[in-house]
């Protein structure tokens, strides 16, 4: 049995710069999708308080963090703006079982997740620069600072491959969420 075979469900991994409405775009499709049991989409594990908004996630401090990563508790984990985030070791038995897993991921981690599953497709989300910065200062989760450097960040934002599909998020969410979901097969 090949690696492919042994797992034949499709890791979906959506990467963005901070402020492009991954969140958004994931909440929208999990609401669509909610009667779809093939469709899996993974709470995170961070470290950061439940109370600081976002995503709803699963807080723990750093010393849960790294002892979880140490005891293999994560299928894959990485570390970014000053957070920890894993995304739990039980998203093999779902693509084992030929699920569709949607991650919020962090465009660093690409290379090893291409390598750890078979199936793999990227879904990079875009957002015109002037759109990214007026979200960034509404959600009030960074100082000016922090969305400066968000900002220079975003704009190396650039991913090629066979496997990385670009959605543009500037314009309507519900459309953005409607391609989306076609994006993920449905």
């Amino acid at each position: 049995m090949s690696h492919s075979e042994s797992i034949p469900g499709t890791l979906f991994l959506i990467v963005g710069p901070s402020g492009s409405g991954k969140d958004s775009l994931l909440n929208g499709a999990r609401v669509a999708l909610a009667d779809k049991s093939d469709v899996i989409f993974v709470r995170r594990v961070i470290t950061r308080p439940a109370s600081a908004g976002g995503e709803n996630h699963r807080a723990v401090d750093e010393a849960t963090f790294e002892k979880m990563r140490s005891d293999k508790a994560f299928a894959l984990h990485w570390d970014a703006h000053d957070l920890r985030y894993g995304v739990p070791a039980e998203v093999r038995g779902d693509l084992a079982q030929g699920r569709k897993v949607v991650v919020n991921a962090s465009r660093g981690i690409l290379d090893t997740a291409r390598a750890s599953f078979p199936k793999v497709q990227v879904i990079s989300v875009t957002v015109p620069q002037g759109i990214l910065a007026q979200r960034l200062r509404a959600r009030g989760r960074e100082n000016e600072q922090q969305i400066q450097r968000r900002l220079e960040r975003a704009q190396a934002f650039d991913l090629k491959g066979n496997d990385v599909v670009a959605l543009d998020n500037g314009g309507s969410l519900d459309e953005a969420v409607a391609r989306f979901v076609v994006l993920l097969g449905q």
